[in-house]
């Protein structure tokens, strides 16, 4: 099953998505979140091209393991989004994804201006293979 995963911002949402026996995470794009939730064009081309069967989103948490004060806010758009999909969502924590998305590209000699476009897309990837990672521990 494919496992679309979206790393959602007020501005932009990253887009991410898992292979079919759901062992890599790759990253897709960055989409205007009003795309993602008009159901634009756009929006609807990732859906048909990736034929996801679930939405995972990630869900900011404080260090302490808390739900961050986003929390609830990304609860409601993810939920709304699945619902006009109609995907099933699951939650995942998203601690520092951005940053180790960050990491990642200027490892790679991006400049972070180049970085600003990449960064969401990156960050729905690293959590979704740690979500995938876990999963997959747990067959052993």
């Amino acid at each position: 099953m494919r496992i679309l995963a979206l790393d959602i911002g007020q501005t932009r949402i990253g887009v991410a998505i898992s292979d079919p026996r759901e062992r890599v995470a790759s990253p897709v794009c960055v989409l205007p979140a009003n795309e993602v939730l008009s159901n634009a064009k756009s929006w609807k081309r990732v859906l048909e091209d990736w034929e996801p069967e679930l939405i995972l989103s990630g869900l900011p948490y404080t260090l302490s393991g808390e739900e961050g004060p986003q929390a609830s806010r990304i609860r409601g758009v993810a939920a709304s989004i699945g619902k006009a999909a109609g995907l099933p969502v699951e939650f995942t924590d998203e601690r520092l994804s951005s940053q180790e998305a960050k990491r990642s590209l200027r490892e790679s000699g991006m400049s972070e201006r180049d970085m600003r476009g990449k960064i969401d897309m990156i960050a729905a990837s690293v959590f979704l293979q740690a979500w995938l990672d876990a999963r997959h521990a747990g067959e052993r």
